[in-house]
């Protein structure tokens, strides 16, 4: 984001919850370099601000993310000149307070990564989940290996990574994925109802028992992470992903440079 273009990130406290909106509804919420950097700050906040005991992270214009901007990708869009080139990406975030993320429209690819960073999940009926990493020569590298099969059965983790088939809000609460489901347009009503019930009760209680219930990931998501960026490295510095954006772009079907 440039200083002229409007927030690619909106922050909102209402009632002590932290309501992090991901702000490009022209490209379904794909986050390029800024927006990831200015969701990663946002995240700093709620866990930094004492006003607020719940965070939740939603999309604007009907649309969680649609992931990696690709577009961006394509074109390799320059880093910025303030020396804040690095990051942790927000998906790889340890924040401290209860997450939620309010799902409407679609959250595909990275957008998927990202509610799987999430605590909780609230899903329009409607939603559409997908790993579509591997459609677009890509991998989900930010989560959705990692933490999927952790959240659901191994073969629907399988299907959904290996043939990038979307799901809805139902099907996401069929298996066990999603928390609750509203009718459309109710995701964000249904996540602020969610995080009162959670900021009712006491801070110090809630706050060990987030820490309590991910002891029991952390060191597996850590692990798990160090072997899948090892694994997934060549695939992200190979052609197929480039070649994999740029047919999504001219809306083609992708011819793989790599083979069986």
């Amino acid at each position: 984001m440039t200083t002229t273009d409007k927030p690619s990130i909106l922050t909102e406290t209402r009632d002590g919850v932290f309501i992090i909106t991901i702000n490009r509804p022209e490209v379904r919420n794909a986050t390029d370099f800024y927006a990831a950097r200015e969701l990663t700050r946002a995240l700093a906040r709620l866990d930094s601000d004492p006003e607020v005991a719940v965070g939740i992270v939603t999309g604007a214009g009907g649309h969680f993310s649609s992931g990696k901007d690709l577009k961006a990708a394509v074109a390799k869009s320059p880093l910025p000149t303030d020396g804040e080139t690095e990051f942790v990406p927000p998906t790889r975030v340890e924040v401290r307070k209860p997450l939620i993320a309010a799902v409407e429209g679609h959250a595909l690819g990275g957008g998927f990564d990202l509610v799987l960073a999430c605590d909780l999940l609230v899903a329009a009926e409607d939603a559409v989940f997908t790993c579509s990493e591997v459609s677009r020569g890509l991998v989900a590298s930010e989560g959705g290996a990692a933490r999927l099969p952790l959240r659901v059965p191994y073969g629907v983790a399988a299907e959904l990574l290996l043939t990038g088939t979307p799901i809805s809000g139902i099907r996401a609460a069929e298996i066990g994925l999603a928390n609750r489901v509203t009718p459309s347009g109710g995701a964000l009503e249904g996540a602020l109802s969610l995080a009162q019930e959670i900021r009712r009760n006491s801070p110090r209680a809630v706050l060990a028992t987030k820490q309590a219930l991910r002891a029991a990931t952390l060191k597996i998501e850590g692990e798990v992470f160090d072997v899948h960026d090892e694994i997934f490295a060549p695939v992200l510095a190979g052609p197929d992903g480039e070649e994999g954006a740029r047919a999504f772009l001219e809306r083609r079907a992708p011819q793989w440079p790599s083979s069986w």
